[in-house]
């Protein structure tokens, strides 16, 4: 913790207490900040309350008590409640309080949300995340924001303690589209991780130590190192739910339409997670996409 003081530092909320919310709120009571945090179902901030936060009745009660309100719910429609519902983030907030929206939503739901928060003082970044439940918990969390520079400015030590890389990326809503093409890519990956996954089991190799070489390659990548083995176990532990990311495949596809943009693999591996989803799975980890492929393999 730096040497600035508990009293002088910001009060922080943290709406959204969810696998990737309770790591990341933990790590900011950790840190030393004046905390109130909320969950929609109760029961999730006992931890929370013993590293000396305070549990709020509601998001306009954790308003009352919070300069910088942090929310990280599933998707636009939760935000949407969070913020401006019966006793909503916006019956509490005050003039002057930062939103720090982490959850992945459309940009054009998330400047809707700034603009109406706008009309009542209250300033909003969106800051979507990636780095799975690994990253949060250890705090390396990847954060894309979009929103004004000062905005930024004034959250930006806050979201180092949940962070390790930071990047302001524009305008508000220019962090969901970053988020967007970040899921994207992983669709990409994680299909390619499962292809020569189950190749390697289907030739009968040694596919741990396949793997293990692979990874110091051009072929190595966060997933190889971090989600081949789940693949080669057929177990798929969570990380971060195979439905969240079809979600947010949904908003990659959606933005495509509107910027005249063709990607056939991310649509494959949407209809792929559509299946896995089908078929009781949606809580697995999204690596859980080598499903379809170890199937179609006959493994």
């Amino acid at each position: 913790m730096s040497s600035t003081t508990t009293t002088s530092m910001e009060r922080l909320g943290f709406a959204g207490l969810g696998t990737m919310g309770s790591y990341m709120a933990a790590n900011l009571a950790r840190a030393g900040y004046p905390m109130t945090v909320w969950n929609r179902t109760p029961g999730r901030a006992k931890e929370l309350v013993e590293l000396g936060a305070r549990e709020a009745t509601s998001p306009a009660d954790l308003a009352r008590s919070s300069d910088i309100i942090f929310t990280c719910v599933t998707d636009s429609p939760q935000v949407e409640s969070v913020l401006f519902g019966p006793n909503g983030v916006a019956e509490g907030a005050h003039r002057g309080s930062l939103v720090v929206d982490c959850s992945t939503i459309s940009p054009t739901r998330a400047r809707d949300f700034a603009n109406k928060l706008g009309e009542i003082g209250v300033d909003m970044l969106d800051a979507p995340v990636s780095g799975g439940s690994e990253g949060a918990r250890l705090a390396t969390l990847t954060i894309m924001v979009g929103g004004a520079p000062e905005h930024f400015e004034r959250a930006s030590a806050v979201l180092a303690k949940v962070g390790r890389k930071i990047s302001h990326l524009g305008p508000l809503g220019a962090g969901q589209w970053a988020k967007a093409v970040n899921q994207v890519i992983l669709a990409g990956t994680y299909l390619g991780v499962a292809e020569g996954v189950t190749l390697a089991i289907k030739a009968g190799l040694d596919v741990p130590k396949v793997m293990e070489a692979l990874a110091g390659g051009a072929a190595g990548s966060w997933v190889l190192e971090n989600r081949s083995g789940r693949m080669i176990d057929d177990d798929y532990p969570i990380g971060f739910k195979i439905v969240l990311h079809r979600k947010d495949l949904g908003i990659g596809l959606e933005l495509a339409r509107e910027v005249g943009a063709v990607l056939p693999v991310t649509a494959l591996a949407a209809a792929f997670e559509d299946g896995i989803i089908a078929q009781g799975h949606g809580d697995d980890d999204n690596s859980a996409l080598a499903r379809s492929i170890r199937k179609l393999s006959g493994l």
